[in-house]
């Protein structure tokens, strides 16, 4: 059984496993170019995510198979103030994730990490790089609407953006 709770710094090398896992999956799956040339996320970014209480892991039976950031509010993702081709469905409170990634040891990881995000506040919003098919069909198979276009501060690359409500 599938379960989320938040992340603590005893958690953060294998975090970092998971990432790791998650570049070389991309990687091979036709998206070289999302986390990999910048070894993404950094590990600065993670302490700051678990210091900040937004930084999820997924676990089965007390082992970590999953890592995710979240956090809910109004305006709280700078980067979706500008989307281009399309515009998002609700400009009210939402929810973000980012930096979903699982080590492929428990089938609907990702999916379970997603839905239980959409349960915490009912409003979500999440991009993926153009390369990422497989985060495409899990977001589009989930309810996820295609809303436009939303460009990252970390690279020039577009981002797919989508809301579901």
């Amino acid at each position: 059984m599938l379960e989320i709770r938040r992340s603590t710094e005893q958690d953060f090398e294998r975090i970092m496993e998971i990432y790791a896992y998650a570049r070389r999956f991309m990687a091979e799956h036709g998206n070289p170019n999302q986390w990999g040339p910048t070894n993404w996320p950094p590990e600065e970014l993670i302490h700051a995510d678990i210091a900040g209480g937004n930084s999820y892991v997924c676990t089965q039976e007390g082992r970590i198979v999953g890592t995710f950031f979240f956090i809910c509010g109004k305006d709280i993702e700078p980067t979706y103030a500008d989307i281009t081709d399309g515009a998002w469905l609700d400009d009210g409170p939402y929810g973000v994730v980012h930096r979903i990634a699982a080590d492929g040891s428990a089938k609907g990881t990702g999916a379970f990490c997603i839905n239980w995000a959409y349960e915490q506040c009912g409003h979500l919003r999440i991009d993926t790089h153009a390369d990422n098919k497989v985060m495409q069909k899990l977001v589009e198979k989930l309810g996820f609407i295609h809303c436009g276009t939303i460009y990252v501060r970390e690279d020039k690359a577009p981002r797919l953006a989508y809301e579901k409500l």
